[in-house]
C-alpha cells in the first residue's frame, strides 16, 4: 500500500450512492485493523525517522517504534500530551521538533486559541491540505451532504481550523460554499437576513450559535422553518448536538436534522468522529483516516468497547506535523452500533459528553454539564441559557448552583404574586435531581439574562479559591 496515500482529486461519487469509499467503509473489523495497522506503521516509522521530538519521546519505550508488529504494540507508545507539545514549542520555537517537513514547505498556519495556556501552533503542508479535503468530504458525503447543497458556514475564519475544514470539505466534495463568518457585531441579524434570501441548505457552525440564529431570527420577525431552507446542520466544538434535548430543540426549530462532529484542531482532518444521516446522536469513528483508542482517565490503558474513556487519536497519514497518540481530555463511551448507512467503524454512542476537566464532583456524583443542558432544554419553561456556578463551602466540599433562564411568561405573574415562580422552580430542581442524582441549588432568571454567543458557548463559572 502506497504512503501516504495519493487520492483522485476530481472524484466526486454519484449523488446516490451512500459511501464516497464503500470498500473503507464497510471493511469487516478484522480487515480494517489489518489496514490500519498498515498505516501506522508507515506513520510512526516516519515520525521517527523524520521529527526530533519522536526521536527522544520514545527513547525509553518498551517497543520499537520503528518495528511496531500489532494494535496492541502500538498501543504500549507514549500517551502526547498538551502539555507536551507546548512544552516543546517554547524550546523550540515556534512549531518545535514535531515538524517532519522544512519550513518552507508549509502550506497552512493553525493553532489553538490559549484560553487555558500557551498557544500551540501546527504548519500544515500542501499534500497535507489536500488530505484534509479528500477526508472531510468524505465523511460530510457520509452526513449527507451532496454536490447540490448550498452551504453556509457560520463560523469565524481565523486560527480556529474548525470553519477552514469545513469550507475546504465542501469545496472538494463540489457543494457550493457560503464563508459568512461569525463575530463581528451585527453579523448574527446579517445571518438571518442572508439565510432568508440565499437559503443555504446546510448549516456549519456551534449549536448554541444555531439556537441564537433561530432566536434572532425571531426577534427580527422571521419564522427558522418557514423562512430559511436548512435541510440539515452539522456542529462541532461543544457537546450539544449529541445532547438529545438540545440535538431535538435545533431539529424542530429550523426543520433540519443534525449531525455531531469533531476532534481536536491539532488532530485535523478533525470531521473523523462524525455522526451521519442515518444516526440519532453519536459519532462514527472513521478509523482510517484518523485512529482513535479509547483510555481508562486514570491508569491510561486502554478500554474495550462498550466501555467509557478518554479518546487517544492517532494521524495515519500526516506528513508535516503528525500527532501520535494524542489525549483529547475528552469523555465518551464508545461501542459498535448497527447503523442503517452500514458503516462499520465503532461509534461514540452518546458523542463527546464532557471532558475531564469539566467534571463536576457534588456530593460524590460525577455531574458533566451536558447532562444538565438535555435536562433543562427538556423542560417547557426554559428561557434558552443557563449557567453553572461552582463554590467551595466549609470543609472543602463543591457547591453548584444552576442559573437557568426561564421564558418571560414565567415571570409575568410575580409581580402580582411572590410565589408565582415556585412551581417552575420545584420542577427544575427535581428534573435535575432525578436526571444526576443530587440536589443542587437553582436559580431563575429571565429570558435574556445571558450573553448569547456565536463562538463556544461558556457556562462554567468557577468561584472556588485555587
Amino acid at each position: 500500500m502506497e504512503w501516504p496515500p495519493r487520492y483522485t482529486d476530481d472524484f466526486i461519487p454519484d449523488p446516490d450512492q451512500e459511501y464516497w469509499s464503500p470498500e473503507l467503509e464497510t471493511m469487516a473489523p478484522a480487515e480494517r485493523d489489518s489496514h490500519i495497522l498498515n498505516k501506522l506503521q508507515n506513520q510512526v516509522r516516519y515520525v521517527y525517522q523524520n521529527s526530533g521530538f519522536y526521536q527522544e519521546f520514545y527513547k525509553d519505550s518498551a517497543v520499537d517504534p520503528a518495528n511496531i508488529s500489532s494494535l496492541e504494540e502500538f498501543s504500549q507508545l507514549r500517551i502526547l500530551t498538551k502539555e507536551d507539545i507546548r512544552r516543546e514549542q517554547e524550546l523550540h520555537p515556534p512549531y518545535g521538533r514535531f515538524l517532519c517537513i522544512p519550513p518552507k514547505d508549509i502550506f497552512r498556519v493553525h493553532g489553538t486559541s490559549g484560553t487555558t495556556g500557551r498557544p500551540t501552533v501546527f504548519g500544515i503542508g500542501m499534500d497535507d491540505w489536500d488530505r484534509i479535503a479528500e477526508a472531510h468530504a468524505r465523511v460530510l458525503w457520509g452526513a449527507g451532504l451532496r454536490p447540490d447543497d448550498t452551504v453556509m458556514v457560520a463560523a469565524v475564519f481565523s486560527l480556529y481550523v474548525g470553519s477552514w475544514g469545513a469550507l475546504v470539505g465542501a469545496e472538494r466534495l463540489g457543494a457550493s460554499c457560503f464563508p459568512f463568518g461569525s463575530g463581528a457585531p451585527g453579523q448574527t441579524e446579517r445571518a438571518v437576513e442572508w439565510s432568508n434570501m440565499v437559503k443555504p441548505s446546510v448549516l456549519y457552525g456551534t449549536p448554541s450559535y444555531a439556537l441564537y440564529l433561530a432566536e434572532t431570527a425571531r426577534q427580527m420577525g422571521f419564522d427558522p422553518k418557514e423562512d430559511f431552507g436548512f435541510r440539515f446542520m452539522f456542529f462541532s466544538g461543544e457537546p450539544g448536538a449529541s445532547v438529545p434535548s438540545t440535538r431535538r430543540l435545533i431539529e424542530d426549530t429550523f426543520n433540519c436534522y443534525v449531525v455531531d462532529q469533531g476532534t481536536m484542531a491539532e488532530m485535523t482532518p478533525w470531521m473523523t468522529a462524525s455522526g451521519c444521516r442515518h444516526l440519532d446522536g453519536g459519532m462514527h469513528l472513521w478509523q482510517d483516516i484518523v485512529y482513535t483508542e479509547m483510555v481508562d482517565p486514570q491508569s491510561k490503558l486502554n478500554v474495550p468497547l462498550g466501555e467509557e474513556g478518554v479518546p487517544i487519536y492517532s494521524h495515519t497519514e500526516r506528513t508535516s506535523q503528525p500527532m501520535i497518540r494524542y489525549w483529547s481530555g475528552d469523555i465518551s463511551r464508545w461501542d459498535m452500533v448497527d447503523c442503517p448507512c452500514g458503516r462499520t467503524y465503532p461509534t461514540l454512542v452518546a458523542g463527546i459528553y464532557g471532558r475531564v476537566d469539566d467534571m463536576i464532583i457534588v456530593r460524590g456524583q460525577n455531574v458533566f454539564p451536558s447532562r444538565i443542558e438535555d435536562v433543562l432544554r427538556g423542560l417547557d419553561e426554559f428561557g434558552g441559557e443557563f449557567r453553572l456556578v461552582l463554590e467551595r463551602e466549609t470543609g472543602q466540599m463543591d457547591r453548584l448552583t444552576v442559573q437557568a433562564e426561564v421564558l418571560d411568561k414565567a415571570f409575568a405573574f410575580q409581580e402580582f404574586d411572590p410565589t408565582a415562580l415556585e412551581p417552575v422552580q420545584e420542577r427544575f430542581t427535581t428534573e435535575l435531581r432525578r436526571a444526576i442524582g443530587v440536589s443542587v441549588a437553582v436559580q431563575l432568571k429571565p429570558a435574556g439574562e445571558f450573553e448569547r454567543t456565536q463562538f463556544k458557548a461558556r457556562r462554567i463559572i468557577d468561584l472556588r479559591d485555587p
